[in-house]
């Protein structure tokens, strides 16, 4: 059989419903429905459906909380702490907005703290979100080890991504969200699903060599982008979105998880900041849109972020073609 070919609406009711049905409450199963159908709709399979059966595996094994209730609270002037209660990180992400926009615009210059939650999605969509209110974001969270520091072949960090988001007038706002892995695990997954090489330097096998094969790699061990660069990035990762805020890192979430498939319990730290706020209000807007048209000028170039509005304006009209066999998989977790 061919590919399973669904709306964006259906992909995000197909993964409601088979939340719903292994111990998600509506409220938690809206939440992390709407984070796979945007995955889906800017072109990221690999934090899609995909993702659903580990959801799923972590709901069924009693890591996760199906009925989370995110607490929010000030633990200083310009910090939130953003409690998870055991639960998926898309409620808390939710949740947390509103009081950092108004936190941000109050004090220029605005952090969150997630603790107590399990991520197991992409980062631009929370950045973004806050970059669609005018501010500037960055945000880093670290998850359990898959990727070996410089010249080891062992995990020790998680593939720690940064994701940094540059509001923009009357266009969308330029967000990168990159692995400090030499590429997201997701991907590499697909890879492996389809019968995909992956470049040089992705990862090592379990026997240490380098290789190709994507299968093997998720059986070994992923390396970071650029050696030492990308290992000192995952290492600020790691200190920013575990020891900064209380939470594990990566080697401990690895050790502490009960590796059922699912997302590791983690933290994230969120900045944003107001622009307003640092000398330039009136000027600042035009500044960065005169650099980015000099950097779109150069042939061959366009901004990160570009080819993601380019799939979500595109998606809706088109749908998505989900593989038959991950698509069976899902249709008999449906039924708890």
């Amino acid at each position: 059989m061919g590919p399973v070919h669904l709306t964006l609406d259906e992909v995000r009711d197909l993964a409601r419903r088979c939340l719903e049905a292994n111990g998600c409450d509506s409220t938690n199963a809206r939440a992390v429905a709407a984070t796979i159908k945007r995955a889906e709709a800017d072109g990221s399979a690999g934090h899609g459906l995909l993702r659903l059966p580990g959801y799923v595996a972590s709901l069924r094994s009693g890591k996760v909380r199906g009925d989370a209730r995110p607490r929010v609270s000030q633990s200083a002037p310009s910090v939130l702490r953003v409690d998870g209660h055991g639960g998926f990180a898309p409620l808390a992400l939710k949740r947390m907005h509103d009081d950092l926009v108004a936190l941000t615009r109050s004090q220029g210059i605005a952090a969150a703290a997630l603790v107590d939650t399990y991520h197991f999605a992409a980062l631009w969509i929370e950045v973004e979100a806050l970059a669609r209110e005018g501010l500037l974001a960055i945000a880093v969270t670290a998850s359990k080890p898959a990727v070996a520091p410089t010249g080891a072949t062992r995990a020790f960090y998680g593939t720690n991504p940064i994701a940094f988001g540059w509001p923009r007038p009357g266009e969308d706002p330029m967000v990168f969200d990159l692995a400090t892995a030499a590429m997201a695990r997701g991907e590499i997954m697909i890879a492996a699903r389809d019968g995909h090489e992956v470049p040089e330097g992705v990862g090592l096998g379990a026997d240490g060599r380098p290789t190709t094969n994507p299968a093997r790699i998720l059986d070994g061990v992923q390396l970071p982008f650029g050696g030492y660069k990308g290992a000192a990035l995952a290492l600020m990762v790691e200190l920013l979105a575990g020891g900064l805020i209380g939470e594990a890192f990566s080697y401990e979430a690895g050790t502490n998880d009960n590796k059922d498939g699912g997302p590791a319990r983690g933290g994230e730290l969120i900045i944003a900041l107001d622009p307003a706020a640092f000398g330039d209000a009136e000027g600042w807007q035009g500044h960065a849109e005169r650099f980015f048209g000099e950097l779109e000028s150069f042939e061959g170039t366009r901004l990160p972020g570009d080819r993601r509005y380019e799939n979500r304006a595109r998606t809706p009209e088109e749908g998505i073609d989900v593989p038959e066999t991950l698509h069976r998989q899902i249709m008999s977790l449906c039924d708890g």
